[in-house]
């Protein structure tokens, strides 16, 4: 039987001509995927955030406001930060949480474009346990050996030190379990950040589900390194959110603004 091939183009992120371009992409992807957290229920109040890196000034980042709801995010509310915790463009308050946790893993890894961090019902119900997740289902193993443990809690994250020691806990990994807080992913591109935090909240949906109705039946370790290989990269993170993305720009178009 011949092997179906696709155009390789369609699987790789875009490339841009200026800084402006890029900036605007990462910009309009980031409040994209802020609408789709609303979108999945993954509000919580006035908690959770997701940043992007900026593509000139290395050292800050793009983050949503605080206090303004997900599905209510336009790119124009968007506010640039630096590692200092400064605003440098914008007029609305940051989250204290958001600066102390997400400018760590900046600049603990350069690699990291993009983190998301909410507090999605399944995701921190399944952190309250202290377990990694187990490579149940084909997209489990997305996180298999892959993702991480911040095996304590110490209240709100406001401090640069927890925001260190959350980054140091998180590794080279794509993600990592906030014990009794939820859940934290990273990526090469907001699309990749995005789609991980889906990804794994169903992940958790599905363990939960799995142990209340009986006694799960887990791949075998040579088996769930195969599948991580095939689903868990950087580029089929990021294409899986590109459905996602047109769904939410066709649905609400303002976002974009």
């Amino acid at each position: 039987m011949p092997t179906l091939k696709e155009p390789q183009s369609i699987f790789q992120p875009p490339t841009f001509a200026t800084v402006e371009e890029e900036r605007r992409h990462r910009k309009q992807r980031l409040a994209a995927a802020l609408r789709l957290f609303g979108h999945f229920g993954f509000s919580e109040g006035i908690a959770g955030h997701i940043t992007v890196r900026d593509p000139q000034h290395l050292d800050c980042f793009w983050v949503n406001p605080l206090g303004k709801h997900f599905s209510l995010i336009r790119v124009s509310d968007l506010l640039l930060v630096n590692h200092q915790g400064e605003v440098i463009e914008g007029h609305k308050p940051i989250n204290r949480a958001a600066y102390a946790i997400h400018s760590q893993i900046h600049a603990a890894r350069p690699d990291v474009v993009a983190a998301a961090h909410a507090h999605s019902i399944y995701g921190k119900s399944w952190s309250s346990l202290g377990r990694l997740l187990d490579p149940l289902t084909q997209d489990a193993c997305s996180f298999y050996e892959d993702h991480s443990l911040f095996n304590d809690y110490r209240g709100v994250v406001l401090q640069l030190e927890e925001g260190q020691r959350i980054a140091t806990a998180l590794g080279e990994k794509k993600a990592i379990i906030l014990r009794n807080h939820g859940l934290l992913t990273v990526g090469h591109s907001v699309d990749e950040a995005a789609w991980w935090f889906v990804a794994m909240e169903r992940s958790c949906q599905a363990q939960l589900m799995a142990e209340a109705a009986g006694t799960p039946i887990l791949i075998d370790s040579e088996n769930a390194r195969l599948a991580q290989r095939q689903v868990g990269s950087h580029q089929v993170g990021w294409f899986s959110f590109q459905p996602l993305y047109e769904l939410i720009v066709h649905q609400q178009p303002e976002l974009l603004e």
